[in-house]
This record gives structure tokens, sequence and C-alpha cells, in this order.
């Protein structure tokens, strides 16, 4: 036996076996345990996972009233591998009123891997997007000829004002780099793309649900898997009630209508704004649906800019309305008091001349409330050479630094980190290192800086600086960053200036007298105790611009603004008719001087080249 060949072939045979056995074993162990691709695969070719889009969170203002929801509409999904070889496509295309030519090029988009990273002939692929119930109502009611094809259940923002689009911002379909960033974005999903809508995109977009269907063995679905225990439902976004006054920030824009400007309103005592206007603006519902490409183009192509927030990120010089800060650096530098006079030559003064001849000597009261270049010149150059320029203007520039020190610490020359406002520009506080590099380090004194003392040269604040500025002289000292959500408390986010509060009742004393005797007289309220500061800032670029800031009531101040009007001219007679306005129409409730409101609606800003909204 053991010389019989043929046993030592049953060995070799049993071996082969056995190999072969174990072979089998290892490979269907190596797919079913180690390598879940197979796996996948054959659960993917039985099963359909339908997502489930969760409804945008709501948006509301400061008083419940609602402003942005949501629309329904559906978009149009296939499954490619299920639609078969005896699709219908004609038929199709009639039920959505499109040509083949569209279907054909639609086809080929999809399967474009290079476009459509997510490509799979399994999975549910966005056909038609952004359709109304009307534009699908023919397909739904012969849904069941077509087979792989689905209709999904989606939400568009909707306005109930035409007004705040700066401040709400926009939904628009995200593109391939947001959903390289963020995994929860598939094509054809939808993201906040600025403003509000943005800044509070994760909170506002909700969670996704999905709900798992099963297919027969000819692919066609047969209901829900495992009675729905592999469902999950989508969780609706969380709803945002913001700081606006939607009442206010309506009255502000009409105010502005046909004028390059901006306003800006806020509460003091906690940093919410009350009212964030940049115009010219739009109907927020421009850019919803499928016209929001065009009419985002449009927008852009706009001589007006609209889209450019001129309350965040237009800079203007601040003019006399920067006198307020004058008063108070140089009082808390020692080098001013209530009671220091100054000469004022009216026109004729020198270096820099009044805009009035309105008597000389003056007191610090009188200088606010008529708003004399002079004497906040003069209290400039009395800080600056108070210990004179030392050896290689040393001691002229330590009291230079610690002048814009102290100007900065009023949130100017910076933008607010601490806040959800979105774009913004952080104006301009010259430095020592400017004005080397352009007249040598001991090459300029305060004569050469001269216009800094009144708002000019090369000082620049945004309209938001302007009303947080307003902000501290309200609070005699501090300011709570600006912010938009109502339901997110700031006030652990407080900003101290350190300056003494009776040099803050001095300020509101003389802010007090321009709205009673000075520039912003023909447009106060006396019931309402308004104070503030006109300015007409210089521009290189054209007429004069228009600048106020005010407080009512000035004792226990209720709300601040600051408002703009770019290329009018006088502060007195374009800005603070706006400002006075809205303070009449927060504290009241409504805005009685309506010949006062139509005339400045009216109004158009002379040589502004405005194109009319």
């Amino acid at each position: 036996m053991i010389n019989d060949p043929n046993y030592k072939r049953a060995y070799v045979i049993s071996g082969i076996a056995v190999v072969i056995v174990l072979a089998y074993v290892i490979r269907l162990f190596y797919l079913q345990v180690i390598d879940q691709s197979t796996a996948n695969q054959a659960e993917s070719n039985a099963l359909v996972k339908q997502t489930i889009y969760p409804s945008r969170g709501l948006i509301y203002d400061r008083n419940g009233e609602l402003l942005v929801f949501n629309q329904p509409i559906y978009e149009v999904t296939m499954v490619v591998r299920d639609m078969g070889k005896q699709f219908d496509t004609i038929a199709f295309c009639n039920c959505l009123n499109i040509s083949i030519e569209d279907f054909e090029a639609r086809m080929v988009e999809i399967k474009d891997t290079k476009k459509n990273r997510g490509y799979s002939s399994w999975t549910p692929q966005v056909f038609m997007n952004q359709l109304k119930k009307e534009d699908i109502a023919a397909l739904q009611e012969s849904l069941y000829l077509f087979p792989g094809i689905h209709l999904q259940k989606r939400t568009l923002r909707d306005y109930t004002y035409c007004s705040a689009a700066h401040v709400l911002g926009s939904v628009g379909e995200v593109n391939q780099s947001d959903m390289d960033r963020d995994d929860y974005y598939g094509r054809g999903d939808y993201a906040g793309r600025d403003g509000l809508e943005k800044t509070y995109e994760k909170q506002l977009r909700g969670e996704k649900g999905v709900e798992v269907l099963m297919r027969d063995a000819r692919g066609r679905i047969q209901g829900s898997y495992q009675d729905g225990k592999q469902d999950k439902p989508a969780k609706a976004g969380t709803d945002l009630q913001i700081t606006i006054d939607i009442q206010l920030q309506m009255l502000a824009e009409e105010l502005l209508t046909n004028k390059l400007g901006s306003a800006v309103a806020i509460e003091p005592k906690t940093g919410e704004i009350l009212a964030l206007v940049s115009t010219p603006a739009w109907d927020p519902k421009v850019l919803v649906g499928k016209e929001r490409s065009a009419n985002y183009n449009a927008l852009l192509k706009d001589p007006n800019r609209p889209l450019y927030n001129r309350a965040t990120q237009a800079m203007y010089p601040p003019g006399s309305t920067f006198k307020t800060i004058m008063t108070l650096v140089c009082m808390h530098q020692k080098s001013l008091t209530v009671n220091t006079v100054y000469p004022c030559s009216g026109k004729e003064s020198k270096p820099i001349p009044c805009t009035h001849h309105h008597g000389s000597t003056i007191t610090l009261e009188n200088a606010i409330e008529q708003s004399c270049n002079p004497y906040f010149w003069c209290a400039f150059r009395d800080l600056l050479q108070k210990d004179g320029y030392g050896k290689d203007n040393a001691d002229f520039r330590k009291r230079y630094e610690s002048w814009r020190n102290d100007v900065m610490s009023f949130g100017l020359g910076q933008k607010f980190q601490d806040t959800d406002i979105g774009d913004q520009s952080a104006g301009s506080i010259p430095s020592l290192a400017l004005y080397d590099k352009l007249y040598g380090k001991t090459g300029w004194k305060a004569v050469t800086i001269r216009s800094l003392s009144i708002g000019q040269g090369e000082l620049l604040v945004t309209p938001l600086q302007l009303a947080n500025q307003a902000a501290i002289i309200a609070n005699d000292g501090y300011y709570i960053t600006p912010h938009l959500n109502k339901n997110d408390s700031m006030l652990s986010h407080i900003h101290k200036v350190d300056i003494e509060k009776p040099y803050f009742d001095i300020l509101k004393n003389g802010m007090r007298r321009v709205m009673i005797y000075g520039t912003g007289r023909h447009v106060a309220i006396d019931s309402l105790h308004m104070a503030g500061k006109t300015g007409t800032a210089q521009n290189p670029h054209g007429n004069d611009h228009a600048v106020f800031i005010g407080m009512a009531p000035v004792e226990d101040p209720q709300i601040v603004v600051a408002v703009v009007v770019e290329t009018s001219g006088y502060g007195a007679t374009w800005a603070a008719p706006v400002a006075s306005m809205m303070m009449e129409q927060y504290l009241t409730g409504e805005v009685k001087r309506k010949n006062m409101k139509r005339e400045y609606i009216n109004k158009v800003v002379p040589n502004a080249g405005v194109k009319k909204q």
C-alpha cells in the first residue's frame, strides 16, 4: 500500500481540497467581518435612505414680530439605477414642462463626478430643485409611472417685511468648499451666506433626519424598513429673536430712501442694536429662489453698491461729533476744565477757522453748543504741548500716544471682536508710526496734526462705532459690546473707559445745549430731552458728509443714534432730522411730525448721483 502511487495521490488531492476550502473560509470571513463594502453594497441595493430636511429656525424682532419664516418647496430626485431602460423621458419632461435637451443636460451634470463628487447610481440625486407646488402637480399625479423618481419636500425663506436685508442676510445653495468644510452639507443643500443667517447657521439649520425604505427584488420601494426602527426624525432649527425693532428699522430705511447713508440705534444699557440701516438696500425676497443668482449679480453691479453695509464697513471722518471725545480726553488729562476759555475770531481764526461768528471768548459748554473749531484746536494743542516737546519730540510723542490710547478706549480704530455683527471695518486712529513715516520722527508737531482736533485729517470711524461712542457717553463711561441676538446676554461684555463721571455730566450739558440753542434746535422735541452733536465731515471725493450722534432722554438715555448721510452737507440739515425722528418713534411709538417726515423722505441730496431706488 505504501508503494501504491494512488495512495500518495489521495493525500495530495485531500490537501488541495483542504486548501481550497480554507481559502474560501478566509475570504468569506474577510468579506463579512473585516471588509464591510460588500455588505454595505448589498444593503444599499436593498435599502433606500431618504433624507428628511428640517425646517429652518424662524427669526423674530425684539418685540416678537415675525421677520423670517419658511415657505414649502419641492425638489425632484432620482435614483438612476432604478429608472431602467424603459423610462419614459418624454412624458417625464412634459410633466415638468422642460425640454428633452434640458433633461439630457441635467443628466450629464448629475453624472459628472468632478462637479458632483457624491454621485452614485444607487443613491438619490437632485434633478430639479426650488419647485413650487404648482410646478410639481402634474408629476405628483403620475409619479407611479416613473420608477426611480421621488419628490422631496424642502423649505425656502420668506419675509414679512421688505426690510433689514443687511441684518438678516440670505440663504443660498452650498458650494463644494462648504461641503468639504462641513460634512453636514450635501449637493443641493442650503446655508446662510451672509448676515445673521450666516452667523447663526448651525443654530438655525437644525438637524437632518432619515427615512429608511426597503426595496423588493426588482428594486421597487416596498415601504418602511423594520417598521421605521432605523428612521431618524429631523430636528427643526432653533428660532432666533434679535434686538432689532422692526418698526424703527423701517422708519430709518424710509427716511433714507434715495440717499446714500446709514443709521445705527443702540439701547445703551444693554448694547442691543435697535436699528442697523444701510441705504440703498434691497428687498430680502429678491435673494430667494431660482432668481437669486441673477438678482445678486444685479445688486453686485449696481453703482450705488447696495450690498456694501455702510453701517459697519464704511469709514468716514467723524467731523465735529469727535469734539465729544476731545472734551472728555482733554478734561481727563487735565489740560481742560469746564471754566477754560479760548478766543475765537470766527472765520478769520487761524490756523483753523470757525464756521461762523459766535462771540469771544468762549467757554467749554458754549464751545460744544456752537461747535467752535478754534476752541478744540487750542485744547488739543495745549494737551500735546503740556510738557513741551522735549528732546527729539519725546515728551510730545508721549502725550500723543496717551491721547491716542484714550481715544481708542472708546472702541475706535478697531473692530468689535466679541460680537455677532458680521463684516466690519476697523476705522483709523493714526499712530506715531504713520506720522513718522509721513513727516519723520521730529518733523511733525501739534500744528501738523491740528485737523484731528475737529475730527478730520487721518481719523476714520464707522457709523457703528459712532453709535457706540454715543452709548459710552450715555452710560457715563462704559459700553456693552453692540450685538444682535436678543437672547444672548452680553452684560458680562462690559468695556470701561478710564474717564471720571463728572466730565460726562459736563459733556452732556453741552450736548443738551446743542439741541436747545445750537445746531440741533430745529429738530429737537423738548419733552423728550434730546442731547446730541452735529457734524459736517469733509470729504476729499466730493461734497461733505452729514453726521449726527444723539441720545434721549439725556437724564436716563434709552436710545442712542448715529446717522451719516453721504455727500449731503450739514449734519444739522441732513443727519439730525433722521436721528430725531428715530428717537421720537422709539420713545413714543410714532412720529407725530408728519410734515417733517414727509418732507425729509422727499428731499434729494444735491449732486449725489444716487440712482433712484
